[in-house]
């Protein structure tokens, strides 16, 4: 399918979906939430396909947030339309069976904050800049910014961003635990690519596996969790990867993992 809003590209095993609409800062709209939803599908449909890495094209920005000027004119259920749309569409970007990268190499503001929260883990340029700036604006985020952020660094410091709407620089987005890693901007793609690469020699099944354990756990109490991961845990051993995984152990040699999701 031909994208108009965002790039798509596939290559051994790492997919990379870029958010391309660089004059809006790649601010979300509808037409651009409907071609990642669509990209996303083919992305689960793709076996080859381990990793999956997000960025945004030009140099200022990942995703600036939500496009204000449709926002501007969505009457009370229109707005609860949109931002169940947007919810929906992140959502499944969080459920998808493998890894998600978020390369954040600008402004990651509203939207754009939302969606890196949804990523795996987060590599961030030097110049990022990270915020949940609705409040200025009279409203609250709307696509999974109040249950996401608070999940990943707690309450007290998601209130305090989402209450002052304020901006953060990548180093402090790093110190509260809202990303991983800090990168010069020239250095950011390497680096998430190393790490995607990294990744990408390892098994489907227990990626997937490992994926949803740790974000099921998350919502269960510790017995439950523990439940969770002995099923994973079984199920994995009942892999093509599992089986070469320990053979090559045993034969002392690197494995090579060629199982997939349907194996």
């Amino acid at each position: 399918m031909a994208y108009s809003s965002i790039e798509l590209a596939c290559a051994d095993g790492i997919a990379t979906l870029t958010f391309n609409r660089p004059k809006a800062l790649n601010a979300l709209n509808t037409a651009l939430l409907e071609e990642l939803a669509e990209a996303l599908n083919s992305i689960k449909q793709d076996d080859a396909v381990r990793v999956l890495i997000l960025t945004g094209s030009g140099e200022k920005a990942f995703i600036a947030g939500a496009d204000i000027t449709e926002i501007a004119t969505l009457t009370p259920l229109a707005a609860k339309k949109f931002a169940q749309f947007g919810q929906e569409i992140i959502s499944k970007l969080q459920t998808l069976a493998i890894p998600v990268i978020a390369a954040v190499n600008g402004y990651a503001l509203g939207g754009g904050c939302e969606m890196a929260l949804a990523c795996d883990f987060i590599y961030a340029s030097e110049k990022a800049i990270f915020g949940l700036p609705e409040i200025t604006l009279g409203v609250i985020p709307g696509f999974g910014g109040t249950q996401r952020l608070p999940r990943l660094i707690g309450a007290n410091l998601a209130k305090e961003m989402i209450f002052t709407g304020k901006h953060l620089s990548a180093a402090e987005a790093k110190a509260i635990g809202l990303v991983n890693k800090i990168f010069a901007p020239e250095e950011l793609r390497a680096a998430v690519d190393d790490v995607a690469k990294l990744i990408a020699t390892k098994g489907k099944a227990s990626l997937c596996a490992a994926k949803q354990t740790v974000n099921q756990g998350l919502n269960a109490d510790l017995a439950t969790g523990l439940g969770i991961e002995r099923d994973a845990f079984a199920l994995c051993l009942a892999s093509p990867d599992a089986m070469e995984g320990t053979s090559a152990f045993l034969e002392k040699r690197k494995p090579v993992f060629t199982g997939n999701l349907h194996s």
